[in-house]
């Protein structure tokens, strides 16, 4: 029997999972950090602490698989975009990584975005809308500009998913799924942007080698296999962007699939053959984790919003959870339904670091709005639920104006082991919603099949995503329901539009 690693490096925990070659899961693991926020706008974290969780979810679910780390034929990593690493000239990092939610470069996107000549030229070659403080470039222009001396010391400018391909096979290589948003990436050519890395004052040789997802890198190396518990029997190959992954693993890889994940982020993605440029100027795109395709992919805050609720408000839950292992989520989504669709008229805007396309605001804040003594603990609740439910209507509505037809609604990442969560956004889009067996697992098996074909386990990225995909529970929209969504997405769409009325 064969066995492939996908690997899945989150914004708030590193998940690792082995899968044999007839798609089972045989061992998983998932384990969490904590990032640092200097400020307001400031979101970091240290390599060491990225390094240590990514060695104990390898290692202990090797041990809970029963398998030896030589059994693994080949690697894979899902990722998340924008995270950026400064390595200095022996390879070590020179600074904290900037995550992707870091907003502090927002004058630096603005001044990038008027010496490229407008939102225009950005849009039609990085098939991204505007220039983002969220972007690599940008932060590497805050860089430039308020710590000159990492700037100057940096040789090599990496993504959280090189700098873990360095790691384990000391090869500078990225794919261009996870270059898309980096804003030196040219969407048309698929390399890199000649006139943003003059305007930045960096090299093409300080980036890596650009290749597409699936492609085997090198054996990972004795002093990596040392540092990750792994074996130098094992094949790295490169994976995706953590939603072209969990795409795959879902079986979001024809067009008409409509896949969303509630991870920290909210993000969308449908499938297209060919780049699409949003007239409008709201939606990006993106190249895919299937070499040839294209995604219309959409993110904002999600998830991250229930977990701030979780550890600021529910103490009592996780104490239950620590004494008893029920799931401080799973009392949380009693709470919800114990709560009437509309949450009795409180709304809230989970925006609590931005918001992204089609309502891009990087200066965008969570709000509650028509709070009253009535309202208790389980209305905030279902309401941050109810308020990413409409992040998902504009991101939907955003897409389907672009001509692509949504048939169905697969979730994905820890929002779909939200019944209640899944069930709102049912009733909210009119649409049913689908979550797949491997649900939890998909953007470890988008990776991992990756991987897989990379090393010829498997023939067909589409052929085998299919195969190992299945339907596991039905959320049909309810009808009486949606009338109330509807009122809701009015509102909510005047005040992301005017947020002069409640900043």
């Amino acid at each position: 029997m064969k066995y492939i690693l996908g690997v899945d490096l989150g914004t708030t925990a590193i998940k690792a999972v082995v899968f044999n070659e007839n798609g089972k899961l045989c061992g998983s693991h998932t384990c969490e950090y904590t990032l640092l926020a200097p400020s307001a706008h400031m979101v970091e974290l240290d390599a060491q602490s990225y390094i240590d969780t990514f060695r104990d979810a390898v290692c202990t679910t090797l041990k809970k698989a029963g398998i030896a780390a030589d059994a693994i034929v080949s690697l894979g990593i899902s990722a998340q975009g924008e995270t950026l690493f400064f390595l200095d000239e022996n390879g070590q990092p020179i600074r904290n990584a900037i995550v992707w939610m870091d907003n502090r470069a927002n004058e630096e996107a603005e001044e990038l975005e008027r010496a490229l000549g407008g939102r225009e030229i950005v849009h039609k070659t990085t098939g991204q809308i505007s220039m983002s403080a969220t972007w690599p470039a940008s932060k590497i222009f805050w860089v430039k500009k308020h710590e000159p001396e990492v700037f100057s010391k940096t040789k090599k400018f990496l993504l959280i998913e090189d700098y873990f391909i360095y790691l384990l096979t000391d090869r500078f290589v990225a794919e261009d799924s996870l270059l898309c948003s980096t804003m030196l990436w040219d969407i048309n050519t698929r390399r890199y942007w000649p006139e943003m890395l003059t305007l930045l004052g960096i090299k093409e040789n300080q980036l890596p080698e650009i290749h597409h997802p699936g492609t085997p890198v090198r054996n990972i190396t004795p002093k990596g296999a040392k540092l990750f518990g792994l074996s130098e029997k094992t094949v790295v190959c490169l994976g995706a962007l953590d939603q072209a992954c969990g795409a795959i693993g879902v079986g979001n890889v024809r067009p008409g699939i409509f896949s969303e994940s509630t991870g920290a982020a909210l993000a969308t993605v449908a499938i297209t053959e060919q780049p699409v440029f949003d007239p409008a100027g709201e939606m990006p795109c993106f190249a895919g984790g299937i070499p040839s395709t294209y995604m219309i992919h959409s993110f904002s805050t999600g998830g991250m919003a229930m977990r701030w609720f979780r550890d600021t408000f529910c103490g009592n839950e996780l104490e239950v959870e620590r004494v008893s292992g029920v799931n401080a989520y799973t009392l949380i989504d009693a709470m919800v339904e114990s709560v009437p669709p509309g949450s009795d008229g409180m709304m809230i805007l989970p925006h609590l670091q931005g918001s992204g396309p089609p309502d891009t605001n990087t200066q965008a804040t969570g709000t509650f709005l028509g709070v009253t003594l009535a309202h208790t603990k389980a209305h905030f609740a279902r309401a941050i639920m109810e308020g990413v439910a409409m992040v998902l209507l504009r991101m939907k509505e955003a897409t389907e104006a672009l001509g692509v037809n949504i048939t169905e609604i697969r979730s994905l990442s820890g929002g779909a082991k939200s019944a209640a969560w899944c069930q709102i956004k049912a009733d909210a889009t009119g649409i049913l919603v689908r979550t797949m067996k491997n649900s939890e697992n998909a953007a470890c098996l988008g990776a991992a099949i990756l991987a897989g074909t990379g090393t010829g386990i498997w023939d067909k990225i589409e052929d085998i995503a299919d195969n190992f995909t299945e339907y596991d529970l039905e959320y049909t929209p309810n009808k009486e329901n949606k009338a109330i969504y509807d009122r809701m997405l009015a509102k909510y769409k005047m005040l992301i539009k005017e947020p002069e009325i409640y900043i």
